[in-house]
């Protein structure tokens, strides 16, 4: 049968249904965005609030995978992965996840680790200015860089390096830690 998603749709919806969720709350989040997925275009649309829209970002490991990137992210007052909206030029997610890393970063040449889904988050952004509470359906990805030297933007309040076993002590979330536990279990593999 022919699929009448968008291509960009249709290929979030075939990296959710390859994705393998670990436990009640990733399924429900993987049953949320292929809903959010057959609303077309709009999916994507930074300005569609209900429920919210699609957001790409990437968990970074050092060359030496013994660090994760994390930028300080102002709004939210919390260190968290580099990430953000979908463009309308980005061709798929990988390439908006990766965008997104250089823009607020400085780091390209980044090496996807797997080509599929890393993590999958549903979290709620709360209203600011004329803007009202959404949610982001953050489809994120694993890469490793290349080098070390970042450039962050003006857009994040800061960008380091932080040793794995570091992350827990730092103001960030559950799904970040989620993410950490799942880098360190896939390097003792």
């Amino acid at each position: 049968m022919m699929s009448t998603l968008p291509p960009r749709n249709q290929n979030l919806r075939d990296l959710t249904d390859a994705y393998e969720a670990a436990g009640p709350r990733e399924i429900e989040n993987r049953a949320a965005l292929v809903d959010l997925l057959d609303c077309g275009p709009m999916a994507f649309d930074r300005t569609h609030y209900t429920p919210g829209h699609v957001t790409a970002s990437a968990f970074v490991v050092a060359p030496d995978q013994a660090s994760v990137l994390l930028i300080f992210h102002r709004k939210l007052g919390r260190w968290l992965q580099p990430g953000g909206h979908v463009e309308a030029n980005d061709l798929d997610m990988i390439t908006a996840a990766r965008r997104e890393v250089t823009e607020e970063t400085g780091i390209s040449g980044l090496t996807l680790v797997n080509p599929g889904l890393f993590d999958l988050d549903i979290h709620d952004i709360p209203a600011h200015g004329t803007t009202p509470g959404h949610q982001h359906f953050d489809v994120r990805f694993l890469f490793q860089a290349t080098n070390l030297r970042l450039q962050p933007s003006p857009e994040v309040a800061d960008a380091r390096w932080v040793p794995l076993q570091e992350v827990e002590g730092l103001n960030s979330d559950a799904s970040v830690m989620r993410a950490v536990r799942r880098i360190v279990h896939e390097q003792s593999l």
